[in-house]
């Protein structure tokens, strides 16, 4: 009778669980406004995962089919029709999953199935567009709306700088948004082409705004269209406010009414905290990129830092650079995490900022102050380009740990070989190395981190409740030479235009095409966030893909380039690796649970949702610039058991 009573109880705990678990949603590029990629879901956990199967999969067919390569010679022309990157994280609410493809279509899809419900051309000319990003959509519920038209509406940007405003429940543009349902971000620019400005980051949500900023070419030429980030009605499409990041005694439109060109942009992903009205943005480095002596100062003010703007003015309340005249590309690439901290005994609402340096800054979420301490450190002041000029000191946090090396010499030099390792050092014995932060120079410097990260936009994933971050990290070096513009060949990707230097960037690899530096060329790591302590960093990946058998089964951590999902049953999930698995991992010891091979590279972060009493897992496998795996459209929803 006991056994009976003991066994009901557990059943009746258990549908209880999955009851609670029937509409778990993924609202956010992020999983939630102030990112995070955390689900509450725990039907899949440590005990289970091994027994996921593949649920479902969709192909948009929009891709530009091909493999693409770090190393290869990328020039103004081919930028443009390499084969396509598919980095999305789809959305789910309601009873609805959501996603955008290179092209920016948006499909909507039934969760359990994957069938189509509706798709949206918003008919891009691609022919205009260098790049094929595009991370999310966003999601919106007009709570004063009760017509049954565009109640609740999804929210695309588009690559050629258009904000589009659709019903959720058709995919029929809202008409009542802008002009048939678009705006367009075009006011307000100086004269540019189409590719030097896009929008492939979700825009953020604030009340009854949405707010964007934008992807500007990087490098290209100093008067590259403005970084300005700008909020609209999101039921009317009426301009609301706009921030261009000058200095705060500086003008930000011209003469002609536009906004001062050249300052420094929000490409990556925004984070909102509505409780505080604040629209918190991670800044880039100011064009030109590599160089800065031109720059006027006010372009540097805002250069690389975590921005909190007044959510119905768009005034700066706090800002917080993470590197003074950024001349490394060390822009801030991830969506700034918002999580409730305990440190030294006062819990406060705390901002996380990982960066390309695999610096971690802890900040305050209302006053942008450091909740670790953060030391200014003297940093190399010598083989900078003539007309050059360095900040004396940068920033560094004293907790956490950094998650990559700070710097590299020759004796860093690494082969399979002795041979292929002569060759590594040789090629960094030629050229400038020396401490994070040694600047660009005429010879080629190496820069470890590399401006690749170090952390990208993928990272970090948050267990709220654990209060420990996720975060993927590449350790891979790169030459970055500046050329004075008389010597520059045609056609380079980052000519600099206007400045007395372009730019050559390529990987630091040895005669046997491998990173020069010692493997793991990725890791992921625990970094428990109240105590500023990292719990365990672990090689991510294999070399399957990059190297023969049997090399690839001796060494491990590959390149990646994707992100982290983790879930409140103590799951990790992170496809990204160019060995083509997604992988589940044990938040606690990092040690990897479950892996399924994908139809290519998931170069993207995963995203999770219980619908109808199931828990998915949903990850996007399409490839990246830094797959050595074809391109591809592949959507792939794994559940327990399978279909």
């Amino acid at each position: 009778m006991r056994g009976k009573l003991v066994s009901s109880l557990i059943l009746f705990a258990a549908t209880t669980a999955n009851a609670e678990e029937a509409s778990i949603t993924w609202p956010a590029y992020g999983g939630a406004p102030g990112g995070g990629h955390y689900t509450e879901a725990t039907q899949i956990n440590a005990g289970n995962v091994s027994q996921l199967e593949v649920a479902w999969t969709h192909r948009s067919g929009d891709y530009v089919a091909g493999t693409q390569s770090l190393d290869e010679t990328v020039t103004e022309d081919t930028i443009r029709t390499r084969p396509t990157s598919f980095i999305v994280t789809p959305i789910m609410v309601e009873d609805t999953l959501y996603y955008c493809t290179p092209f920016n279509r948006v499909f909507a899809l039934d969760p359990a199935t994957g069938a189509e419900k509706w798709i949206f051309d918003p008919k891009v000319d691609m022919a205009d567009e260098g790049i094929t990003n595009c991370r999310a959509v966003s999601y919106w519920v007009d709570e004063d709306n009760d017509t049954g038209i565009c109640e609740s509406r999804i929210i695309l940007g588009t690559l050629d700088a258009r904000i589009i405003n659709l019903d959720a429940a058709t995919g029929k543009r809202c008409a009542d948004f802008g002009e048939n349902g678009e705006v367009s971000l075009a006011e307000g620019l100086n004269p540019h082409e189409g590719f030097e400005y896009s929008i492939t980051s979700a825009p953020a949500i604030i009340g009854d705004k949405v707010v964007t900023g934008a992807f500007v070419m990087d490098s290209r030429r100093p008067d590259i269209p403005s970084g300005v980030v700008r909020a609209y009605d999101l039921r009317t499409g009426a301009f609301a406010w706009g921030w261009n990041p000058v200095h705060p005694d500086k003008p930000a439109k011209d003469a002609a009414g536009n906004y001062v060109p050249g300052t420094t942009n929000v490409w990556s992903t925004i984070s909102v905290d509505e409780a505080r009205n604040l629209v918190i943005v991670p800044t880039g480095n100011s064009s030109p990129d590599y160089y800065g002596g031109a720059r006027d100062g006010h372009l540097d003010y805002y250069s690389s830092s975590v921005v909190a703007l007044d959510g119905d003015t768009g005034e700066v309340v706090w800002n917080y650079q993470t590197v003074h005249h950024d001349i490394w590309d060390y822009d801030v690439p991830a969506q700034p995490t918002l999580v409730d901290l305990t440190i030294d005994g006062k819990t406060r609402p705390a901002v996380v900022q990982v960066t390309k340096m695999g610096l971690t800054f802890v900040l305050d979420r209302e006053t942008g102050k450091p909740l670790h301490p953060v030391e200014e450190r003297p940093v190399p002041q010598t083989g900078a380009v003539p007309g050059e000029y360095l900040s004396p000191t940068q920033p560094f946090p004293t907790k956490p740990p950094p998650l990559h090396q700070l710097g590299i010499t020759p004796d860093d030099a690494w082969g399979f070989t002795p041979w292929d390792e002569a060759n590594c050092r040789e090629q960094l014995e030629n050229m400038t190395t020396g401490p994070i932060y040694t600047p660009p120079s005429l010879d080629g410097t190496a820069f470890y981190p590399s401006n690749l990260g170090g952390n990208n936009w993928g990272a970090p994933a948050v267990d709220l409740e654990r209060k420990i971050m996720i975060a993927n990290t590449k350790h891979m070096p790169i030459k970055v030479q500046l050329t004075r513009q008389s010597d520059c060949p045609e056609g380079l990707p980052f000519p600099q235009h206007g400045s007395d230097y372009c730019v050559i960037m390529a990987p630091i690899t040895s005669n046997l095409g491998a990173p020069c530096t010692k493997p793991p060329w990725a890791t992921l790591a625990a970094i428990d966030l109240e105590a500023g302590e990292i719990l365990w960093q672990e090689p991510l990946g294999t070399l399957e893909n990059l190297a023969p058998w049997p090399i690839y089964h001796f060494i491990d951590g590959g390149i990646e380039m994707g992100g982290p999902m983790v879930t409140a049953s103590g799951l990790i999930f992170i496809a990204a690796t160019s060995d083509g698995y997604i992988r589940a991992l044990d938040i606690e010891t990092g040690a990897e649970l479950w892996h399924d091979a994908l139809p290519t590279t998931g170069n993207a972060v995963p995203m999770s949702y219980t619908y109808e009493g199931k828990q998915y897992v949903v990850v996007a496998a399409g490839g990246h610039f830094t797959s050595p795996l074809p391109s591809g459209d592949h959507v792939v929803a794994y559940k327990l058991g399978g279909k």
